[in-house]
């Protein structure tokens, strides 16, 4: 269970993530200008609150900062050599007559510019990981369990009101 947890927590450095991809969380390699909701690189799950929130000494922040720092160059290098893919696929379907064969091989660029980035970020998460001690590792899932609840307990709230809403 609390392999399950520590993963969970880690996962939460997606975030991290999403300030490398251009657009945001989820952008992928169909992205704009770089930036996301949480605020730009270092604002996210693993950010020097949370990290000071379980008891990390400075040396382990900047370790964990500096984890994080190298994926997200790595992961903005593999978005750069891969070229502005949300173009091409937007050419594609664009065009007078839709070429289904053009459409999957972008398709399938996306999907391993995509594999990268979860791979590298997973290392990272690994490492990161490594850097903090069990008890801080379960103080991490810890919060994020409560910022998850508190988040779906959002979501739900705002379904409800704009359920509201239209009727």
């Amino acid at each position: 269970m609390l392999g399950a947890a520590v993963l969970v927590a880690v996962v939460g450095t997606g975030s991290q993530l999403a300030q490398a991809m251009p657009g945001g969380p989820g952008a992928g390699p169909m992205a704009g200008p770089m930036g996301g909701p949480m605020g730009g690189p270092g604002h996210g799950m693993m950010s020097g609150r949370l990290l000071q929130a379980i008891g990390a000494s400075a040396d382990q922040q900047a370790q964990v900062k500096a984890i994080m720092q190298a994926a997200r160059d790595d992961i903005r290098k593999n978005h750069e050599a891969a070229g502005d893919l949300r173009a091409q696929m937007t050419a594609v379907f664009t065009a007078p007559v839709v070429d289904a064969r053009a459409a999957e091989a972008v398709r399938a660029k996306m999907a391993t510019v995509r594999e990268a980035d979860s791979k590298r970020m997973l290392q990272a998460m690994v490492d990161a990981a490594a850097v903090l001690t069990p008890e801080q590792r379960q103080q991490l899932a810890d919060k994020m369990g409560k910022r998850h609840e508190m988040m779906m307990r959002h979501m739900h709230e705002r379904a409800t009101l704009d359920g509201a809403a239209k009727r």
